[in-house]
C-alpha cells in the first residue's frame, strides 16, 4: 500500500506497521478522545492498517493544494497547520500527539486544504486510501465505526470553524 506520504517527505523513515507500537499509539490518541468508543482490541486491529513513519523537524507532511491519498495521526512530536492566505502562511493550529490530519482529502478526494509541517522530530501513523478500503472490506464493522469517528471529527471541526466565523462577523473582523 504505497502512499504519497513517503514521496512527499523523502527523509521520512519507515518504521513498520503501527501494530508494532500499539501501546504508544493508544497512549497518543487517548487525550484526543477520538478513539474513546473503540476497545483496545479494536484499536490494535485498526493499527494493523496504519504504517508508522519517523519524520525530521521542519518536514512538510501535507502540502496545501496537493492531492491526498492518506490521513496521518501524530503519535509523537509536534507539527503546525498552515494555510496560504494572500501570499503568506497563516498559522491555523499546533498539532499535538493523537491529532489527525488529512482525513478530509482521504474521504472527499479533494486537494489538501492546508499544509502541515513538523516543528520537532515526529512519528506519524499513516492510513492510505487503499488501507482504508481494505479495513472496510476486511472488517466492515470496525471500518464503519472508524468512518463514523471521522464523520464526528469532521463535523466538530466544521462547527468550530462556523463558531469562529460567527464570532468574526459579530466583531466585524471579516
Amino acid at each position: 500500500m504505497t502512499s504519497q506520504f513517503a514521496e512527499l517527505q523523502p527523509s521520512a523513515e519507515p518504521l513498520g506497521a503501527v501494530s508494532g507500537f500499539v501501546s504508544e499509539f493508544i497512549e497518543a490518541v487517548g487525550p484526543q478522545h477520538m478513539f474513546d468508543e473503540f476497545s483496545r482490541q479494536e484499536t490494535a486491529l485498526l493499527s494493523e492498517y496504519l504504517e508508522c513513519f519517523g519524520v525530521p523537524r521542519d518536514s512538510v507532511v501535507v502540502r496545501e493544494g496537493d492531492e491526498g491519498d492518506f490521513l496521518a495521526i501524530l503519535v509523537t512530536g509536534k507539527a503546525v497547520i498552515l494555510k496560504g492566505e494572500e501570499g503568506a502562511q497563516k498559522f491555523m493550529h499546533e498539532l499535538q500527539p493523537g491529532e489527525m490530519i488529512g482525513e478530509m482529502s482521504l474521504i472527499d478526494n479533494q486537494r489538501r486544504f492546508a499544509s502541515c509541517i513538523t516543528t520537532e522530530p515526529s512519528d506519524f501513523g499513516v492510513l492510505t486510501r487503499d488501507g482504508f478500503h481494505a479495513l472496510l472490506a476486511d472488517h466492515p464493522r470496525l471500518g464503519n465505526k472508524f468512518m463514523l469517528m471521522l464523520l464526528r471529527l469532521s463535523t466538530s471541526k466544521l462547527r468550530n470553524a462556523a463558531e469562529h466565523m460567527s464570532g468574526d462577523l459579530i466583531t466585524g473582523a471579516i
